[in-house]
């Protein structure tokens, strides 16, 4: 079974959509879908309600905002899914993909999957985005003598054992960098595919910052020397 995690911070302009678009998506594997509340306060949750009183979606709830590294913590421990992958609710990418990123994992070809993006004129953020999302890559590549081409991919997908087994700290969106090091770490090779992505824009709710690049760059770092 795969557990799709929908960590959630007021995204109450999307999240109906993006829910819904995973839930008509036809997967090779039995699906639940755990959407975690990370102290939202836009009302958000109302417009899911349907889903989750039909034991189609399971919510989980932080009381305060704590982060989406957090909120990811919280839906691996809660898990009963055998593969565990992320989506995140602000429509950028499409859970279509997820067919062709579980068919390596199914054929037993490879046991992690990145989903990784091509920025496009169409569907970069900026070309500061673009260049920061590069830098981690090179960063992460040249420290673990690997090549990837998407650190910071939200499409993620390990066996559920793996994501339990990495002990996860962060809170924010370190968690990408951070994980994406102890794979490396741990001696995992990351196999890639390519998927649709579309940035969206700083007014239509982007939450990422350039610190957020500077933070994965010193997370990279630090698992790489000292293992945590």
């Amino acid at each position: 079974m795969l557990t799709v995690v929908v960590p959630v911070y007021n995204e109450k302009n999307t999240l109906r959509n993006s829910v819904e678009r995973l839930l008509k998506t036809e997967l090779p594997l039995p699906a639940e879908v755990i959407v975690v509340d990370d102290g939202s306060t836009d009302g958000g949750l109302d417009t899911i309600s349907d889903f989750v009183d039909e034991g189609r979606v399971r919510l989980l709830r932080h009381d305060r905002n704590r982060g989406k590294g957090a909120a990811i913590r919280t839906a691996i421990d809660a898990a009963a899914g055998d593969v565990l992958t992320i989506l995140d609710a602000d429509m950028e990418y499409s859970p279509a993909d997820y067919v062709a990123l579980l068919e390596p994992i199914v054929s037993g070809e490879a046991r992690v999957v990145y989903g990784t993006r091509t920025y496009r004129g169409h569907t970069a953020y900026s070309f500061w985005y673009v260049l920061g999302n590069r830098a981690v890559n090179l960063w992460a590549s040249f420290l673990f003598d690997a090549w990837l081409s998407d650190v910071e991919t939200c499409f993620k997908l390990a066996p559920t054992e793996i994501w339990r087994s990495l002990d996860v700290r962060s809170n924010g969106f370190g968690i990408e960098a951070e994980v994406t090091a102890k794979l490396l770490k741990g001696g995992e090779r990351i196999f890639e595919v390519p998927i649709d992505y579309r940035a969206r824009t700083r007014d239509e709710g982007k939450k990422l910052r350039w610190t957020d690049g500077v933070e994965a760059l010193w997370i990279i770092l630090r698992v790489r020397l000292l293992g945590r």
